[in-house]
């Protein structure tokens, strides 16, 4: 199926062919019959893709302040890498979608197939979404109507914050769609509506819909007009629906408030605000975030729970029912809104419209009949491939295909030489953009194909950390040599299956876990050193791990295991490395969930300490480990340098840019395939570093 893209490297929109995606158990799949373009905001992406680097900075000066950070903690090669990878992620266009249902998660209820439905979808043939974010249409709305809901329920959350009462004065800033509609909620809510733009030619649709207008390319006064629209009192509200980087629109809305009006932003307009406006009148000024409560909240998004009814009485769903509601009694009125329609194989002449001198106002996608089945499919082959090849190859098949996967694993195992087969994820844009730009042979998001495709002998798991311990499983069980992404498991009881499943195994198959620290070339030279020292080591791993919004996935025990075990394994992992022997005891000293302090016995008499703190501030490196041994002492700086004090011989080893390790793993665990000589990690110590950090994590 074909959805529409864009690069935020050079704004280029194209169409492409991807894999549908999964349908998660909250989640349902939805076919398109019309989709809405978001002139405003479609536009700015197209402008900001567009610019040069410099522009693009300007207009994101936070994320400046972020990369410049980052320069001084992995230096300027790795950052500029970083953010060219962002840069190059394909972004999907569009979020007004109406569909007929055609698949629905487990726990989904009160939607079944063949309903029609409105949803925060992109464009795209089969769009699958939340449940929290879809709603059944009306039968009395027709389809291009209802794919007008969701931008229609963004104007509907800024009437709603500007908490207004029948005969209140309003001035809605910027006459686009969104203002349009905005204008007519207000009229429907019985207040007197002043509408203001430069734009000539939407004044008249706005006066039809019931307001007066100022038309500001004439050198009409909003400032004089707002004062004689509110009786010399002042206007009680100003919604601001334009697209601008201009201060101007909120120092307007000040100068036109009456004493403690309200001035709600749902667009987008400079925001250098003169305290002296608000002051004297102690005006309320609030930005509107998207269609209402719940929209960027992953408990009501992703894992479908939705607010009280009693307590949040209008969320972004319910927002959605109510403007099909209005739509179906004929109180919002979307045929003067809508200037053109294309069909779904013409979307780029759309795009091409949003840049030129013609007028537009709504523009809508049609989408065709294509046969259900080839809409559905789930693998897309993206260059021919070989057919059958024999074990111990190393043909790898990739599960995930997320940030990680794609900017540290695929670019390691790439370097190796390993054919790359396939690549599954359920999602199937960031699927077949990996797919296609690392040269895979396919991209699929139907991972048991993966692993029942011959022409695989190995798999890389690169999933979220809760999906590890089966996939480590069913891998083995397939025949297949495993890599895995830390963390091996979440609990000990899955990580006494994988030890059952291994040593069950017909045919020895190698099993890797991702500690890519121990194969960094810093590492190993601290590990040539070491094995000169006959006594125990003390070995102090600082880690300025910094802080993680606590929903975020990683912090949830069920999905992401916590941070110890998600992240920390690393660090236990490279001091049994540099330690030399298997650990006896631990101590544990906790702060709070993700800042603890571990320290570790070893066997042979060498103590790791591992300070994990979570408090530290960004600018400071992220890592450093220093070792004391037989009066001699190593100093690991992030990776990027490496200082010796009292090595005959030894002073320093210094990196360009930062190196943690990945290539050197991947080659390591491809180069064991092809050899079939000794594991890079043995079971045995990959088992122990795993219960180590379990043990950790739950004192």
């Amino acid at each position: 199926m074909y959805q529409v893209l864009q690069s935020l490297k050079n704004g280029l929109v194209r169409r492409e062919d991807i894999p549908a995606a999964q349908v998660g158990a909250t989640s349902l799949m939805i076919r398109s019959r019309s989709s809405l373009l978001s002139a405003g905001t479609e536009r700015m992406l197209l402008d900001f893709g567009k610019a040069n680097w410099i522009d693009k900075a300007r207009q994101q000066p936070d994320k400046v302040r972020l990369v410049l950070d980052r320069v001084r903690t992995n230096g300027l090669v790795a950052t500029l890498e970083s953010v060219r990878a962002k840069l190059d992620e394909p972004i999907p266009l569009g979020y007004s979608n109406a569909g007929v249902v055609v698949e629905v998660g487990e726990a989904v209820a009160g939607i079944k197939p063949g309903d029609r439905v409105v949803s925060a979808g992109p464009h795209a043939e089969m769009v699958t979404v939340p449940r929290n974010l879809c709603t059944r249409v009306p039968d009395g709305v027709t389809d291009e109507e209802a794919a007008f809901t969701v931008v229609a329920a963004i104007a509907l959350q800024g009437v709603r914050l500007a908490q207004l009462a029948l005969g209140e004065t309003v001035v809605v800033t910027g006459l686009g769609v969104i203002g349009l509609i905005t204008v007519q909620l207000l009229r429907a809510q019985g207040c007197r509506v002043l509408g203001i733009d430069f734009d000539v030619r939407k004044l008249p649709i706005a006066q039809s819909l019931g307001a007066e207008t100022v038309n500001l390319s004439a050198g009409e006064d909003p400032i004089a007009t707002a004062d004689r629209f509110s009786r010399g009192r002042g206007v009680d509200a100003v919604i601001i629906t334009a697209a601008t980087n201009s201060n101007e629109p909120v120092h307007q809305a000040a100068l036109m408030c009456r004493k403690r009006g309200r001035i709600v932003l749902v667009g987008v307009s400079g925001l250098e605000l003169s305290r002296d406006d608000f002051y004297k009148k102690e005006l309320s000024f609030q930005v509107s975030c998207s269609y209402g409560p719940g929209r960027y909240d992953p408990d009501y998004e992703q894992a479908g729970h939705d607010y009280p009814y009693s307590y949040v009485r209008w969320t972004a769903q319910r927002n959605f029912e109510a403007v099909l509601d209005m739509m179906a009694d004929g109180r919002l009125r979307l045929e003067p809104l809508t200037t053109h329609r294309f069909p779904f194989d013409r979307a780029l002449e759309a795009y091409k419209l949003l840049e030129s001198e013609e007028f537009y106002l709504g523009i809508l996608l049609q989408y065709g009949t294509k046969a259900e089945e080839e809409l559905l499919k789930r693998r897309i082959a993206l260059r021919p491939g070989n057919g059958p090849i024999s074990l111990s190859v190393a043909s790898i098949g990739f599960i995930g295909a997320g940030s990680y996967a794609s900017k540290i694993l695929i670019p390691a195992f790439q370097k190796t030489r390993a054919h790359l087969v396939s690549i599954a994820s359920n999602r199937g844009l960031s699927t077949a953009f990996a797919g296609r730009k690392f040269g895979f042979q396919e991209a699929t998001t139907d991972v048991d194909a993966l692993l029942a495709n011959p022409a695989i002998d190995t798999i890389a798991i690169a999933t979220r950390h809760n999906s590890h311990a089966e996939l480590v499983c069913r891998g083995l069980k397939a025949g297949k040599h495993v890599f895995v992404e830390k963390p091996l498991a979440l609990t000990a009881e899955q990580l006494d299956r994988i030890e059952q499943v291994y040593y069950s195994l017909p045919e020895p198959r190698i099993l890797m876990v991702g500690f890519n620290r121990r194969f960094a070339p810093h590492t190993m030279r601290m590990r040539e050193l070491l094995k000169t020292i006959k006594g125990p080591k003390t070995l102090v791993y600082t880690v300025n791990a910094g802080s993680i919004p606590i929903d975020h996935w990683t912090q949830n025990p069920a999905v992401g295991g916590g941070r110890i075990v998600g992240e920390a394994c690393h660090f236990v992992d490279l001091l049994r490395f540099l330690a030399g022997g298997p650990a006896k005891d631990l101590h544990i000293v906790r702060q709070s969930s993700d800042t603890i302090t571990i320290t570790i016995a070893y066997e042979n008499g060498s103590v790791g300490t591992i300070h994990y703190f979570a408090t530290g501030h960004r600018t400071f490196p992220k890592e450093r480990l220093e070792v004391f041994a037989d009066g001699r002492v190593l100093v690991l700086d992030n990776f990027r340098r490496l200082t010796g004090y009292g090595w005959p011989g030894f002073r320093s080893m210094r990196l360009w840019r930062q190196n943690k390790g990945a290539t050197e793993m991947a080659a390591a665990f491809v180069n064991a395939i092809r050899a079939g000589d000794q594991v890079p990690i043995p079971f045995e110590e990959l088992m122990e570093v795993s219960r180590s950090t379990l043990e950790a994590a739950s004192r």
